[in-house]
């Protein structure tokens, strides 16, 4: 599997790159976002790549940032999301601001993207929520606005207790989230226990 070029651009179209490398040309679908980014590159570029291979086709796609090629496999985690799909939720706002709605239950952002409704956009979100939560605390990349970082560590403090993440999150969810991640814990085990 093709995981990173680097290359030069040889052509820009607007869903995709054409990435020159050790003679060869790869075509690189990515975000609005990349190939702006790739459009202002005067010498050699790379990119993370995702490699998905059907039967008829070998397609790339590709991220200036590792963390959107991961965020990109994880939206392709749920059943009915595909690399198009993914793609244009990428395109319809930063992963951190879909991270934010999904941790809010928050589909706005989920249903501008052309063929996701209302029960798709819910899906994404009750199927990545917790997945989000755990991939970010295990890269040590989780949240630093505050809210988001502690009730996530208390997330996590709660399903190492061996708490379900579903259980876990519904307790946090009640209490004040500007309180430590030790305090989340202590008040979501009283609300568990009650």
């Amino acid at each position: 599997m093709i995981s990173h070029i680097t290359g030069t651009v040889l052509d820009l179209d607007l869903r995709y790159a054409v990435i020159a490398t050790g003679g060869v040309g790869y075509k690189v679908h990515a975000t609005t976002e990349t190939l702006e980014h790739l459009s202002h590159e005067k010498g050699p570029v790379s990119l993370w790549i995702h490699t998905i291979v059907r039967e008829d086709a070998l397609d790339l796609y590709g991220f200036t940032k590792k963390s959107d090629r991961e965020f990109f496999e994880l939206l392709l985690t749920v059943s009915g999301i595909g690399p198009k799909s993914a793609l244009a939720i990428l395109n319809s706002a930063s992963p951190d601001t879909i991270k934010d709605a999904i941790y809010e239950d928050d589909a706005s952002h989920l249903t501008k993207v052309s063929g996701i409704g209302k029960k798709t956009a819910e899906k994404v979100i009750r199927e990545l929520k917790d997945k989000i939560v755990v991939q970010e605390l295990s890269t040590g990349s989780a949240r630093t606005n505050g809210k988001q970082t502690e009730s996530s560590m208390a997330i996590e403090a709660l399903m190492s207790l061996g708490f379900t993440a579903d259980d876990a999150r519904e307790a946090v969810k009640k209490i004040d989230k500007s309180l430590s991640t030790q305090e989340q814990v202590k008040l979501a085990l009283k609300n568990l226990q009650s």
